[in-house]
This record gives C-alpha cells, sequence and structure tokens, in this order.
C-alpha cells in the first residue's frame, strides 16, 4: 500500500492514463476529461479522487498501480480500456490478430487488387 500512496501524481492511480489516450486521438484536455468521466459513469471531478478511481479500476478491471490478484494487468487491462472507451491499441489490436481473435485481411486486398 505504501507504493499506492507515494507512486505517481495521477496516471494510473487515478484517470489520467486514459484521460491521455483521449488527448492521444486528438480531444482537447476538457473534453477528454468530460469524455472519460462519462465513459466511467463519474464526474470530472471524481477522476482525480484517487481512493475512488482505485474502486473503480478494480471493479471495471482496467488495472490499478499495484498488482491486486485476479485484477487485469497488462495487455488484459489495456484490451479491457480500449473496450471502454471504445479506441483502438495497437498492441491490443495485433494480439487480437496473432491469436485469431480478428482477421487478417487478405494479402490481395492489402495490395488494391479483388
Amino acid at each position: 500500500m505504501a507504493h499506492a500512496l507515494a507512486s505517481s501524481i495521477g496516471g494510473i492511480k487515478t484517470a489520467g492514463d486514459l484521460v491521455a489516450r483521449m488527448q492521444l486521438k486528438k480531444m482537447r484536455l476538457p473534453e477528454a476529461k468530460a469524455y472519460v468521466a462519462d465513459r466511467l459513469g463519474v464526474g470530472v471531478f471524481d477522476l482525480s479522487d484517487s481512493t475512488l478511481m482505485r474502486t473503480l479500476r478494480e471493479e471495471l478491471d482496467i488495472g490499478t498501480v499495484t498488482a491486486v490478484p485476479g485484477v487485469a494487468k497488462g495487455l488484459e487491462a489495456k484490451a479491457r480500456i480500449a473496450e471502454l472507451l471504445d479506441i483502438r491499441i495497437n498492441c491490443v489490436e495485433r494480439l487480437k490478430r496473432k491469436t485469431g481473435l480478428v482477421r487478417e485481411p487478405a494479402l490481395d486486398s492489402k495490395r488494391g487488387r479483388s
């Protein structure tokens, strides 16, 4: 628990990583915060509440600062975040293709042939 209290000034401790992902999708900061808050079902001010966000992250299974038994980590958490925010995350898409969860387009269609 000491690590959870000492680490970060936002990021995965609250919702900073989720807001940053939306900013990478060309959203301005206020718009990104509002979008994430809406998708999580909380108010914008709740996004910076580390206690509330830790509980919510555990409930939604989207990863926490410190490992919690049974809660998603790594790519599993990223896949859940991609679904929750309705965005593409490259490593998640690559994993889906490699595991056969999503079919790759045929080689001919990549080259513009029919």
